[in-house]
């Protein structure tokens, strides 16, 4: 019999987060186990998911912005399935493919003038890493700044500007560099004025806090760089393509940048693909001679399957004008968040631009939802917005995410196909579990049983001499 990738499927289905445990991440199974993520899900569409008892969830994640058009969009789809039945010649690495030149070509249309070159990869973090390469080999220095709080990726040279330390620990020494507040201006002026910086990277908005910078800042911070040589590196890696509303977020505060990283989005949620755009004279530095024509490149980078994505993804952004749908349905979902703060004083507000949002929780000033908080906040600062993303789930079918940070922040990337009536069962879903939130044993309960459940099934692995999670 022969290979049958459904028949393969169908008869393996069900068994995700056992294969996971025994052959890929036992913590993260174990993670997934404790706060009830645990649902095996056997298709999606736009903004839906469905688990294995046909239940709809809807997905305000979007798998952490991928699925930005909305998952299995059926252009996307038919633009890879044509691919495949081309039988075009892929990855030959010796010629110059026709659809990778294509979406450069594409890519460069929409963006500033200046940014006209594309260099190809796989992930955000590889293109936060070629952006890193090209400004050293650009401007010939070695150091770089970041502010606190960025995100920017996991890889050696994306996790030396990531702004938070525990992502670093246990991985030795990274890239040299500095680490700034954002609006601390004069912090960076004094390093900038060594005049051994590469270059500064940033997100117009961060995607774990979305926050916005003080006005003027990002502005400021570009003249700085001009003044001392410094490249400017945007990274879009989770703001390009729409999500806030724009193609890009530095739109929104008239920067030029030099290098911009680029993912996500751009693959339509199905082929992994991202692009690190930039000024041609950036480009040039590193491709400085025809011996060196190869000395930075990815060979699944520019193949024809990511391409294909690419470009049709461009294609639905354009034609279904998902610019203007991320703007207003993001508007709308903040503006009816913020409804619900006069119910609730746990409810500091929500924020964002297009379909980036943060739902950013406090502190009540009394009663029981204050010793409620104080207890929670006292085991872990982030398990107050935990306890409220976990009933999400469980009684509202709706997922979501905690930031990880040490700001008590719920964050959303849905997709920009998500209705006015998905806005409604959004809040209606968080109004109620916000009206609950002060009774600790529901969530509580819900995560201690979740956790016996973990340790039980790790007591059951060390017998079995499988290696158990600390």
């Amino acid at each position: 019999m022969g290979f049958d990738i459904k028949r393969l499927v169908a008869d393996r289905f069900g068994e995700n987060y056992a294969l996971h445990e025994k052959h890929v991440n036992p913590t993260l199974v174990d993670v997934f186990r404790t706060i009830g993520f645990d649902r095996v899900y056997a298709r999606g569409e736009g903004a839906y998911l469905w688990d294995d008892t046909g239940a709809q969830y809807l997905d305000m994640l979007g798998g952490f912005g991928v699925a930005a058009i909305g998952r299995n969009n059926p252009v996307v789809a038919g633009a890879i399935r044509d691919v495949l039945d081309m039988d075009l010649p892929n990855m030959v690495q010796m010629d110059c493919a026709l659809l990778s030149g294509l979406l450069a070509e594409a890519l460069v249309q929409r963006t500033p003038d200046h940014l006209d070159a594309v260099y190809f990869c796989n992930s955000g973090t590889e293109a936060v890493e070629a952006s890193l390469k090209f400004a050293r080999a650009h401007t010939g220095r070695d150091r770089f700044v970041h502010f606190r709080g960025g995100w920017h990726g996991l890889t050696m040279g994306s996790l030396s500007v990531m702004g938070g330390d525990e992502f670093r620990e246990g991985f030795g020494h990274l890239l040299p560099g500095d680490e700034v507040a954002v609006g601390d201006l004069e912090h960076l002026e004094r390093i900038l004025a060594r005049e051994d910086t590469a270059a500064v990277i940033l997100e117009c908005l961060p995607g774990h806090t979305v926050k916005l910078p003080p006005e003027g800042f990002l502005g400021d911070v570009q003249r700085l760089c001009r003044e001392h040589g410094t490249l400017l590196i945007c990274d879009e890696v989770a703001t390009g393509y729409g999500r806030t509303g724009t193609m890009f977020a530095f739109e929104h505060f008239g920067l030029e940048p030099d290098i911009i990283a680029t993912s996500k989005a751009l693959s339509g949620g199905y082929v992994p693909v991202a692009a690190m755009i930039c000024r041609r004279e950036v480009y040039s530095g590193v491709f400085s001679r025809m011996d060196r024509c190869w000395v930075h490149s990815s060979s699944f980078g520019r193949n024809n399957l990511a391409m294909a994505a690419g470009l049709a993804t461009l294609s639905v952004i354009d034609d279904a004008d998902m610019l203007r749908r991320s703007a207003e349905q993001g508007r709308k979902l903040v503006d009816a968040i913020n409804g619900l703060r006069a119910r609730h004083e746990v409810l500091r507000e929500a924020r964002g631009m297009g379909c980036l949002v943060a739902v950013e929780l406090q502190q009540p000033s009394g009663g029981a939802k204050k010793v409620a908080w104080d207890a929670v906040h006292a085991v872990h600062e982030s398990l107050f917005p935990q306890l409220v993303v976990m009933p999400m789930l469980s009684r509202h079918h709706i997922i979501t995410q905690v930031t990880g940070s040490h700001d008590p922040i719920i964050r959303l990337m849905p997709p920009f196909v998500i209705s006015d009536d998905d806005i409604r069962w959004f809040v209606d879903a968080l109004d109620e579990v916000l009206a609950r939130s002060h009774r600790l044993p529901g969530p509580m309960v819900e995560m201690g049983k979740n956790v016996m459940k973990v340790k039980l099934l790790g007591r059951s692995r060390a017998r079995a001499g499988e290696p158990v999670a600390p």
